[in-house]
């Protein structure tokens, strides 16, 4: 497949990035900043401010897929609102670009841990994550009003770790995966083969689903 990334630089989008390539697939990646992206076989990286739909989909036409993996950085000054316009503009960017399917990578805030409860919106939720749970809660809302895409959101489990790649993993759908009483984890490299597993084989289209070991 030929796959438009975004956020190929961070802690997600890298793992997923090495993932794409070493199954064989075509990457074209959208960055800011090129320059931070080392060549590799099978990738070409394109220049774009992927809160930008028009430049979203002048970079993504013609891709069969698009996997975001956007985040603006944990410590950026206006997270919750970034976070939303570039989410907005992936989207609409997607669709303006004629691809079809997006997979968006989002967080584990908006899993349920109880009927009408939220993780993001428990005491112990750690307040300097908060404002992009909440983003992503939104941006997740946003797309389950998205008719035209063959959307998925991924939400990662309430531990995600550097770790080897096992190629193993369980499904979850809308509360987090538990180890007994202490909360899923999974490598980030583990999570990658999840997100190609999905596009490779869409089982959670216009839905969200889970993964932990």
């Amino acid at each position: 497949m030929h796959i438009a990334l975004i956020g190929a630089t961070g802690f997600v989008g890298s793992a997923l990035l090495n993932e794409l390539l070493q199954r064989g697939h075509r990457v074209t990646a959208l960055a800011r900043n090129p320059g931070k992206i080392a060549p590799r076989e099978g990738l070409t990286v394109v220049q774009a401010d992927v809160t930008d739909a028009a430049q979203v989909a002048q970079a993504v036409r013609g891709v069969d897929a698009v996997a975001s993996a956007y985040n603006p950085g944990w410590t950026h000054p206006d997270l919750h609102d970034e976070f939303l316009r570039g989410s907005r503009a992936i989207t609409e960017g997607t669709r303006a670009g004629g691809v079809a399917r997006l997979l968006v990578v989002g967080g584990a805030g908006s899993l349920y841990v109880a009927p009408g409860v939220q993780l993001v919106d428990t005491p112990q939720f750690p307040a300097e994550w908060k404002a992009g749970a909440l983003a992503a809660r939104q941006a997740l809302n946003l797309l389950r009003q998205e008719a035209s895409l063959q959307w998925t959101f991924l939400s990662p489990p309430i531990l995600l770790e550097p770790g080897e790649r096992t190629g193993s993993y369980r499904l979850g759908t809308e509360a987090p995966l538990m180890n007994g009483d202490q909360p899923g984890r999974i490598s980030v490299t583990d999570l990658a083969v999840a997100i190609v597993d999905e596009l490779e084989a869409p089982r959670h289209v216009q839905q969200r689903f889970t993964v932990a070991h």
